[in-house]
C-alpha cells in the first residue's frame, strides 16, 4: 500500500480556547438619565455546521463553538438623587432666593469684639434713658392729676418762695454796703450783731416771737394720727417759709424730733394729746395754699378720719421757749 492509499489519520480535535479567568466585576456604572435605555447586543446565534468531507468535520465543530453568552449586569434603579448630570442636579436642588441668602448671611450671628463692645455700650444708654423718663414721669403723675386752680396756687407759692429769697439777698447786700460805707464802722457791726442775735433767738426758739401767720388745729377722735403725719405739717411748713413753730406748748426748732406715744404723739419728749393746735409765724399767703395742695397735709389727715382747720391771723404769738443748749462737739470756726 503506497503513501497515497493509505487512509488519512484523523487530526486531534482542536480544544476550544479557555475563556479568561473571571475579573473582579467593576463597579456598576452611572446609570443613564430618565427617559433612556441602555440597549445590550444581542447573542450570536450559534453556528450551523456545513455539509462536508468528514475529514473536517470534527475539527470544524470545534471551530465553531459559539461564545459564551454575555450576562445582563443587573440594572440600578434610577433615583432623583443619583443623578449624573447637571441639569438632574439643577431640577433636584431649589434656587436660593434673595430673602434665603439674607437669612444664611445673618444666621448664625458671627459677632467681632467690636460689635460685642458697641451693644454693651447701647444698653446701658438705653437702660439710662429709660430711667430717666421713669423718674420724669414719676415727677410730673403728682401734677397731672392736679385741677388748674391747685397748679396756679402752687405757681404762686413758687413765686413767693423766689421773691423771698430775693429780699434776703438784698437785705445781705445792704448790710455789707452799711458797713463798707459807714464813718464807725465798729459800731455798726455791734448793731447788725445784735439784730442777728434776735433773729437767731427766734429761730432757734431762745427767744419769743410774734408776727403774722395761721393756726392749724387737728382734732384726732379715733387715734388714727400718728407722729409721721404731724412731722410732714412740720416740714411742709418749713418748707412754706415759717419761721417759728409751736405745737401745743413746745417750741419746734431745727433739733426737735416726734414719736408714737400711748394716745398721743410724743415732741422731743414732751407727750401731747389730740386736738393738735400749730402756731406758725410766716406769711399766710404761703402757709395756708402749701397745706392744703391736693395730696398735702391737709388731705392726708382727713383720710385719717382727722378734721383740720387752718386759720389765718395779723398776730400769732410763739411764746414757748427753750433753753440754749450749749453743743458737745461744734466750736465756732472764728476761734
Amino acid at each position: 500500500m503506497n503513501e497515497r492509499e493509505q487512509p488519512e489519520t484523523t487530526r486531534p480535535a482542536v480544544t476550544p480556547p479557555r475563556s479568561a479567568p473571571d475579573t473582579p466585576a467593576s463597579p456598576p456604572e452611572a446609570a443613564p438619565p430618565a427617559g433612556l435605555r441602555r440597549e445590550l447586543p444581542a447573542e450570536v446565534p450559534p453556528a450551523v455546521p456545513q455539509a462536508g468531507s468528514g475529514k473536517t468535520g470534527g475539527s470544524e465543530a470545534h471551530r465553531r463553538t459559539p461564545p459564551p453568552p454575555v450576562s445582563r449586569r443587573p440594572q440600578v434603579p434610577q433615583t432623583p438623587q443619583a443623578s449624573a448630570t447637571p441639569a438632574a442636579d439643577e431640577q433636584g436642588e431649589p434656587e436660593l432666593t434673595g430673602r434665603r441668602r439674607l437669612v444664611n448671611g445673618l444666621w448664625p450671628p458671627r459677632v467681632t469684639r467690636a460689635q460685642l463692645i458697641v451693644a454693651l455700650l447701647l444698653s446701658g444708654l438705653g437702660f439710662g434713658l429709660a430711667v430717666q423718663v421713669a423718674s420724669t414721669s414719676d415727677t410730673d403723675s403728682a401734677l397731672r392729676g392736679a385741677r388748674q386752680e391747685d397748679l396756679v396756687r402752687i405757681l404762686d407759692e413758687l413765686d413767693d418762695r423766689t421773691e423771698r429769697l430775693e429780699d434776703e439777698k438784698q437785705g445781705l447786700e445792704k448790710q455789707r454796703e452799711e458797713l463798707e460805707n459807714s464813718s464807725d464802722q465798729a459800731e455798726e457791726a455791734r448793731r447788725q450783731t445784735i439784730e442777728k442775735e434776735r433773729q437767731l433767738g427766734v429761730l432757734a426758739g431762745t427767744v419769743a416771737a410774734q408776727g403774722p401767720g395761721i393756726e392749724m388745729t387737728v382734732e384726732d377722735a379715733k387715734g388714727t394720727v400718728e407722729s409721721d403725719m404731724l412731722l410732714d405739717a412740720v416740714q411742709e411748713l418749713r418748707a412754706a417759709g415759717a419761721e417759728a413753730i409751736q405745737v401745743n406748748g413746745v417750741r419746734v426748732v431745727a433739733g426737735t424730733y416726734l414719736s408714737d406715744a400711748d394716745g398721743g404723739v410724743s415732741v422731743d419728749g414732751n407727750k401731747i394729746k389730740s386736738p393738735y393746735r400749730f402756731k406758725v409765724i410766716g406769711k399766710p399767703q404761703d402757709l395756708e395754699p402749701a397745706l392744703n395742695i391736693p395730696g398735702g397735709v391737709v388731705q392726708t389727715l382727713e383720710k385719717e378720719q382727722a378734721t383740720v382747720t387752718v386759720e389765718r391771723s395779723d398776730k400769732i404769738v410763739v411764746d414757748a421757749l427753750r433753753a440754749p443748749k450749749r453743743p458737745d462737739y461744734a466750736r465756732s470756726s472764728s476761734q
